[in-house]
């Protein structure tokens, strides 16, 4: 007999892990676009895995997949291993007084609001060096390794989180089209703005401000909000602008917003920090910092 024998050897964590998410997540795509590899990479992971207990964790059907029984009642205590080594590795950095706070901002967020108010971040904080990555979904913070992140969302009432403003959408434009916009209803001559990730603005407002009028919908798009309001500065046409990433804009005078009637989008400028005990103190000088800049 060998002095030592062979162990038996468990699944790969990156199998573990990709059941996780899928289950999570409600499927392989999602799970991807979460863990950053291919669905395909997902599929097999879990069918190793799979392969590995003997049972299927998920049933193939032609509208995507559902977990099994069994994969059912394991799931919960895989959310909770991972979230409990997110907890563990955040914590190691924070015992080891990491000096780099990593925050994730939507591309618009991270340009129009958040980067005017980093001067004043780091000038509270000189020592901390602050690493902004923009990116357009919101990220898992329990599991990823970002300290903060600033989203224009809807509020899920999660612990750790801050809606810093209500998100108030209203028209914008160039002086020179503000000056002949006397009603809402002028708007139908004009070339209105529109962008890739709120689609839905124009209808929005008209349906409080204008409900008997229809606006035209076949205006230029844009994959990027900075880009969509740079062009209605120089008056390509009148955008549908989200105050609070507009508001600098309107206070120098190079956008107008001919009617001043704001509605609500049912979404807020959303901070959000991992929900860990205790929490870091450089992490919440900069929680307060931003909060305190929010109509600066």
């Amino acid at each position: 007999m060998s002095v030592s024998p062979p162990r038996p050897k468990g699944p790969p964590l990156n199998a573990l892990r990709a059941f996780e998410a899928a289950a999570r997540l409600g499927g392989f795509a999602n799970a991807a676009e979460e863990l950053c590899v291919t669905p395909g990479a997902v599929s097999q992971h879990i069918r190793a895995l799979e392969d590995w207990i003997g049972a299927d964790l998920f049933e193939r059907r032609s509208q995507g997949v559902r977990l099994t029984a069994l994969g059912a009642e394991a799931m919960p205590g895989f959310a909770a291993a991972f979230d409990a080594m997110g907890a563990a590795v955040h914590g190691l950095r924070g015992a080891a007084r990491h000096r780099t706070l990593h925050i994730a901002a939507l591309p618009s967020v991270a340009q129009l609001w958040l980067s005017p108010r980093l001067p004043a971040v780091r000038a509270a904080l000189p020592e901390l060096r602050i690493s902004v990555s923009a990116i357009e979904a919101p990220p898992n913070l329990a599991r990823d390794l970002f300290d903060l992140s600033l989203f224009i969302r809807p509020p899920t009432g999660a612990r750790g989180e801050r809606v810093l403003a209500q998100d108030m959408i209203l028209p914008v434009c160039a002086p020179e089209i503000a000056a002949r916009l006397r009603s809402p209803a002028d708007l139908a001559a004009e070339t209105l703005l529109h962008d890739a990730l709120w689609p839905e603005d124009w209808a929005l407002w008209a349906r409080v401000m204008m409900p008997d009028l229809r606006l035209p919908t076949d205006g230029p798009r844009y994959s990027l909000y900075a880009i969509a309001l740079e062009e209605a500065r120089h008056g390509a046409g009148v955008l549908m602008g989200h105050q609070s990433l507009v508001q600098s804009a309107l206070d120098e005078g190079s956008l107008i917003a001919p009617f001043t009637v704001s509605v609500p989008s049912g979404k807020a400028l959303m901070l959000e920090h991992p929900a860990f005990d205790p929490p870091r103190a450089d992490l919440a000088r900069v929680v307060t910092l931003l909060g305190e800049q929010v109509t600066g």
